[in-house]
Formats: structure tokens, C-alpha cells, sequence
């Protein structure tokens, strides 16, 4: 049913949810976007500096989409997936700089709908269409091709921090401040957390239909995991 708009506001994020990302296949990587500070980190590699690059296979942002009004009964709740987070991590620095490419999002995988706790699976039909109409009418993919997100303010050597992430997403930039967990060691670092946000606070008008008897909550519900490996000196 095509009423069922999924709607990804930090795409960006950047940030990530433990799953079975390695499961799934990664398509290479994209040429990063003209603003995406690649040249910092890499230069800072070069200095001997501890830089690490953003594994998009061991990596993944999951986004719950719920229904909402009172005919929800005949919609579907949805899962949107990213499986190609690609970035850097700088711990000296307490930063970070991501980018996910919006065209490549994922619709309803059977197995994040099951770890989702979601009793129905939406035919693959019903699928590609909210797929094509979030890509196009909701997340204008062609005008808004990245989410970019910055981290700032964490620490490595903390196993749990509260991280400043600033998300620029469908033509907006928000600030959200985001629990995690850190796992680091001197060849590999990996961030979890989840957090909570709205569609319109990145300017995304929620689906309704039928006067909002059909419709997709503004609310959203994000978990993530970017496991990222260190650079070479």
C-alpha cells in the first residue's frame, strides 16, 4: 500500500544498530560529497596520527517507522537500513565525519523487521512502492543525495559518553545530543547507541491520508553501529 511512507530524517546520521550488517552485501563505496572533510583525516594519517576508516560492512543505521491514526490496522510499520556508512573517526581529536548515500537505503529486510519485533512482513510490491515514493516525494534522494553527520566531543577511552552530533539531512542541520557505548583498542573502534528524533524537525512533512486515519508518527526511532578500523601510519 503506497500509503506507507517511510521517512528517514538523519539518514544522516550517522550513526548506527547492531544487526547483521556483515550479512548483507555493501556496494562499493561513493566518491564522499565536495563538503566531506576527507583531507583532514587523511592528512592527519600521514602525520602519524591514529585515524580510523568506517567499515560500511561491520557498520549499520536502522530507523523505525511507525504507523499511526486510526486506521493504522490496514498500513504496515516499516524498517529503513543503511548499510553503507562510510567515514572517518579521529579519537585524538574526539571527532568524527560520516556520509550515507540516500539513494542506497534499505526497505523492510525481513530480519530487522523480525529483531524490530514487527508481526508482518509487506509484500514486495508494497515494498519497492513506499521505497520509490520515500526516495522521490519524501527524501527528494535527487535534490538531498547525502546525509552528513559530525561527531564531536567524544571520547575514546570512555566506555559510555553522551556525543554532540550535528545531522545535515534533506536541506536541514540539527544538533542532537546521543548516548553511546564505546569499544576502542589500538586497531578498531566501535560506537552503538539509539536515539529518538522527529521527521519534521529536518523539514519532512509526516504521510497522511484520509484526514490522518492513515498516517506514518513524526516521531522516529534510530539504533546504530559504526565499527571503524585504524589507518595505517
Amino acid at each position: 500500500m503506497r500509503a506507507r511512507h517511510i521517512v528517514l530524517a538523519g539518514a544522516a546520521l550517522a550513526l548506527l544498530v547492531a544487526g547483521c550488517a556483515e550479512l548483507f552485501r555493501v556496494e562499493a563505496p561513493l566518491a564522499p560529497p565536495p563538503e566531506f572533510p576527507e583531507s583532514h583525516y587523511l592528512d592527519a594519517a600521514k602525520q602519524g596520527k591514529p585515524v580510523y576508516r568506517v567499515d560500511p560492512r561491520e557498520s549499520l543505521v536502522v530507523i523505525e517507522v511507525r504507523r499511526g491514526g486510526s486506521l493504522a490496522r490496514l498500513g504496515h510499520d516499516h524498517v529503513v537500513a543503511g548499510h553503507d556508512v562510510t567515514g572517518y573517526v579521529s579519537p585524538g581529536e574526539g571527532r568524527a565525519d560520516l556520509y550515507l548515500a540516500v539513494a542506497r537505503l534499505v526497505v523492510d529486510e525481513p530480519q530487522l523487521r523480525k529483531e524490530a519485533g514487527f508481526d508482518t512482513q509487506p509484500s514486495e510490491s508494497d515494498i519497492e512502492g513506499t521505497r520509490s515514493n520515500m526516495l522521490g516525494h519524501v527524501l527528494e534522494a535527487d535534490k538531498f543525495p547525502f546525509a552528513l553527520i559530525s561527531v564531536t566531543g567524544a571520547d575514546a577511552k570512555q566506555k559510555k559518553a553522551t556525543l554532540a552530533v550535528t545531522v545535515t539531512a534533506h536541506g536541514r542541520t540539527r544538533t542532537l545530543q546521543v548516548p553511546g557505548e564505546i569499544e576502542a583498542d589500538e586497531k578498531m573502534i566501535t560506537v552503538a547507541g539509539k536515539l529518538a528524533f522527529n521527521q519534521t524537525d529536518f523539514g519532512i512533512t509526516p504521510y497522511a491520508l484520509l484526514g490522518g486515519a492513515i498516517a506514518v508518527k513524526d516521531g522516529l526511532e534510530l539504533s546504530f553501529r559504526i565499527r571503524a578500523k585504524r589507518l595505517p601510519g
